[in-house]
């Protein structure tokens, strides 16, 4: 709800497969990738997604309450963008679309 009040178009998917058909389906400027999903975890999901033609510019963000520096290595290392850490304030929220780095 969150993300619509901020004027986006949010899909949401609560497992790794069905994370990856979704963006294999569609083009998206950010994904939200939790780490500890069931099955499949973020990282092997974010690595996978990073494999597909349509995830190119795609910005891909950890959402996790794994917040460990050994856990923001990985999340860089598996593709991800950025590494956020549970709970997150709107403030992080917004300016990911902006961010560059």
């Amino acid at each position: 709800m969150l993300l619509e009040v901020l004027g986006h178009l949010p899909i949401t998917v609560s497992e790794g497969t069905a994370a990856m058909k979704a963006a294999a389906e569609g083009r998206f400027d950010l994904a939200l990738v939790d780490i500890g999903l069931p099955e499949i975890d973020g990282y092997e999901v974010a690595r996978r997604i990073r494999s597909l033609p349509v995830a190119k510019g795609m910005k891909m963000v950890a959402l996790t309450g794994y917040g460990q520096d050994s856990d923001k290595r990985r999340a860089l290392a598996a593709g991800l963008d950025h590494h956020l850490t549970k709970p997150v304030k709107v403030d992080r929220l917004q300016e990911l679309p902006d961010r560059s780095s």
